[in-house]
């Protein structure tokens, strides 16, 4: 259920006031496949409609007398306890006649009560009125239970839609005498009081959850009679007696195991029975489990923890040698194989010294170089003079390179050189000729 594929995209118990297209937000939905279907005679239809009250988790019937065309989802105002009360139509036609047939009850019968009228904006408003005390008379009368030391479980309350009748909804072990608490109720609500006790799993159709599967809950969604579930349901489905595993929201076992229950007897009966224990040589053989999807019996052997799996067909041949006296000397276990493909492992294969490295060594060594040149490189004009000509030093003692230190002067090389001022640049080519006459060779160098 829910409002997952709807129109409207809001989620589950939204109150959009029907306007959910697949009634996802109401209970127990019947879908009338009949609905499309042309009416031959008017008068050999069904002249009793089904309403539900507080979102589905209240169903009645009424009869429809006054032959109104009622479609699902309308707001009708119906008979009530000495008033009228509101509620919504959840089906009409033929289906309808199923649903009486289901629940045993007569069509035609004059105890049942009648529609009055479409709901008008008034009767609307008054519903609305009506069902905001709702919350508020909860509060109040689990307080006023409390001090009056019951123990019991208010669980819900529902109020008429004109407010003058309220049914309190409870759950009690054992029986309650709540004479002096209705009086208070009573007195403080101005309602008429009237106390229905209902069971576990009826408490938790009316609350709602999520079950163990991840759906909302059976009982409050589309299960309306609640059947007894009890343990042996869970041992002929080979499930384990967990209490905790077993258990559904309501503290009792799940409704659902009694769903696959008939599958199951009816698989079973084709095995053999008073097979429990068969008499083999290796000693007595006691039965543990039985697989109906692969039509097998698991036995276990005295001390030992095998578990061995026979065919239906071993069994009653080992049981009909057992009884004329026969001890078999093995139990024929067959292999058992699941059915999933076997997954083939990939081979590796071993590269180890295979794949040189040496072109990628050859890159590292080649970007850290080139790191390294772009460190000591100096900028384009953050290192340059006034005249930008002259290179500033980037650090260091005066004189030294911003390239790194000054190689070592000639040893054979004058530190002091006379003030000549007809000495002019050095021309370090031997085959030029100065071209100043009057300078002379330049001077030997002292050792």
């Amino acid at each position: 259920m829910g409002c997952g594929s709807c129109g409207t995209g809001k989620p589950g118990g939204c109150k959009s006031n029907g306007g959910c297209s697949t009634g996802g937000c109401n209970r127990l939905n019947v879908h009338d496949w009949l609905s499309d279907l042309p009416i031959d005679d008017i008068a050999t239809q069904c002249k009793v409609v089904e309403v539900s009250f507080k979102q589905g988790s209240r169903k009645e019937f009424f009869k429809n007398s006054n032959l109104q065309q009622f479609e699902k989802g309308d707001y009708v105002t119906v008979e009530g306890v000495n008033g009228y009360d509101l509620g919504e139509v959840s089906l009409t036609g033929e289906l309808v006649r199923l649903q009486l047939k289901k629940r045993g009850m007569d069509e035609f019968s004059p105890d049942m009560k009648k529609i009055i009228r479409t709901s008008t904006d008034r009767d609307l408003e008054t519903y609305k009125i009506s069902k905001s005390r709702e919350a508020d008379i909860l509060a109040k009368s689990r307080a006023h239970a409390r001090q009056l030391k019951l123990q019991m479980k208010l669980s819900e309350i529902e109020i008429q839609a004109d407010g003058k009748k309220g049914t309190f909804f409870y759950t009690a072990d054992d029986r309650i005498d709540f004479r002096e608490l209705i009086r208070i109720f009573a007195g403080e609500f101005k309602v008429k009081v009237e106390m229905r006790q209902i069971g576990i799993r009826q408490e938790a159709a009316k609350v709602g959850g999520i079950g163990s599967c991840g759906r909302e809950l059976c009982c409050s969604t589309w299960l309306h009679d609640f059947k007894s579930v009890n343990t042996t349901a869970a041992r002929y489905q080979n499930l384990s007696i967990n209490q905790t595993k077993l258990s559904g929201q309501c503290g009792r076992l799940k409704c659902c195991l009694n769903f696959e229950l008939d599958t199951y007897l009816d698989a079973l009966q084709a095995f053999p029975d008073y097979a429990d224990t068969l008499q083999t040589a290796m000693g007595q053989a006691f039965l543990i489990k039985k697989d109906i999807f692969k039509n097998l019996m698991w036995y276990t052997l005295p001390n030992n923890t095998k578990h061995y799996p026979l065919t239906i067909e071993r069994v009653k041949e080992i049981k009909n040698l057992n009884k004329q006296g026969v001890i078999v000397n093995e139990l024929e276990a067959v292999e058992v194989t699941s059915g999933k493909p076997k997954e083939v492992e990939p081979d590796f294969v071993d590269v180890v010294g295979q794949i040189s490295l040496r072109s990628l060594e050859k890159n590292d060594r080649r970007r850290r170089d080139q790191q390294r040149g772009d460190q000591g490189r100096p900028g384009p004009r953050d290192n340059r003079g006034p005249n930008n000509n002259e290179r500033r030093p980037q650090g260091g003692p005066a004189g030294q390179s911003a390239q790194g230190p000054r190689p070592p002067m000639n040893p054979n090389r004058p530190m002091n050189r006379p003030n000549n001022p007809n000495n002019g640049p050095r021309n370090n080519n031997p085959n030029n000729r100065p071209n100043n006459p009057t300078q002379g060779p330049a001077a030997p160098s002292e050792n």
